[in-house]
């Protein structure tokens, strides 16, 4: 029975799930974010700005959709200059676009340069105070509380965090861990998937997000996510992202993903070469040469299906795969995970 990986039916949705505005530590409005973004054909934003969630719903009409949102900051406590210091950075949605209280909130964590946002600090979000720790234990608290409050939580740029494996590994209950950040890249810090593989071997059913992060229209419209919803509508939006019905994108586009009886079927742009990855020592690739463009392919999936079926009695919850396509112009799309039980229900 064919198996919908997209959702066969409902719009595509270009999105933008992280940036910062003049409101924080950003150079545009959030007026002028909007303008700038639906010029480049985005459809929603998730305003992210620093430490304190700013809502703005006036924003939103019937073409776009501003998604509740903001990015915590937890460091490395320690007495060495700032470019050394370890990082997590987390981003905060939604569920709810009225949901404007952060789960967990220090005051004193607002630095000098974003104290704009400061006006925008209420009781309700004081009565939140929470003592932060570099930890995963902190980040595992941190992450339970939102999950419970109603949030989607996101894991930004690990490699611009200074984050090895073992910073990182013992996260649980993250939505989404970024796989490319804008800003970042044009710095020179190039994300890679090794945490997005990582946390998938762990079994956290994390989905893959393409991001810009962006500070300025110099590092806007890079990175984003094609959302397949029915409507854009702001809980209908929610639910897609939640549910994983989306893929992330530098420039190339998929536009069908389907299972079938161990095939892989995918319809994409043109693609100079298409990937697919899986928890294991299974990996296919198929290229084009000479020019030619792949716009549609299969792969033969039945070994990992028969590799993932059952060990020892038990259902490896690891047991995953992930598809990449890269243009011509090195542009990539990357899908989100499918694991082994939730590709055979």
């Amino acid at each position: 029975m064919k198996k919908y990986l997209l959702p066969e039916k409902g719009n595509f949705y270009k999105a933008n799930l992280h940036l910062h505005t003049n409101l924080s530590d950003g150079e545009l409005s959030p007026e002028e974010i909007k303008k700038l973004y639906m010029e480049h054909g985005y459809s929603i934003v998730a305003y992210t700005d620093h430490e304190v969630i700013i809502p703005h719903n006036d924003l939103s009409d019937e073409n776009f959709l501003a998604i509740t949102s903001y990015e915590l900051a937890v460091n490395e406590s320690r007495e060495v200059p700032w470019p050394k210091i370890k990082t997590t950075h987390l981003n905060f949605y939604a569920k709810d676009k009225n949901n404007i209280v952060p789960p967990c909130f220090t005051e004193s964590k607002i630095w000098d340069r974003i104290s704009g946002v400061k006006s925008y600090v209420t009781d309700e979000m004081r009565a939140n105070k929470y003592d932060f720790r570099y930890s995963a234990e902190c980040i595992n608290d941190v992450v339970a509380k939102a999950n419970a409050a109603g949030f989607l939580v996101s894991y930004n740029h690990p490699v611009w965090s200074l984050q090895s494996r073992e910073d990182y590994i013992d996260y649980k209950g993250l939505w989404g861990v970024e796989i490319y950040n804008n800003e970042c890249y044009k710095m020179g810090y190039l994300d890679t998937s090794a945490p997005v593989d990582d946390l998938l071997r762990e079994g956290e059913h994390i989905r893959i997000l393409a991001t810009d992060d962006s500070h300025s229209a110099a590092s806007s419209c890079g990175g984003f996510v094609m959302v397949k919803a029915d409507k854009l509508e702001y809980n209908t939006v929610m639910t897609a992202l939640e549910n994983g019905d989306f893929y992330a994108s530098t420039g190339t586009f998929i536009n069908e993903l389907t299972f079938d009886e161990g095939i892989l079927h995918i319809e994409c742009s043109d693609a100079k070469s298409i990937i697919v990855n899986t928890d294991k020592r299974i990996a296919k690739r198929k290229m084009a040469f000479d020019g030619e463009s792949i716009n549609r392919c299969d792969f033969d999936m039945r070994d990992w299906l028969v590799d993932s079926a059952k060990l020892e009695g038990k259902l490896r919850d690891d047991s995953y795969f992930r598809v990449t396509v890269i243009s011509h112009d090195g542009k990539k799309a990357w899908t989100n995970a499918y694991f082994y039980d939730d590709i055979v229900k």
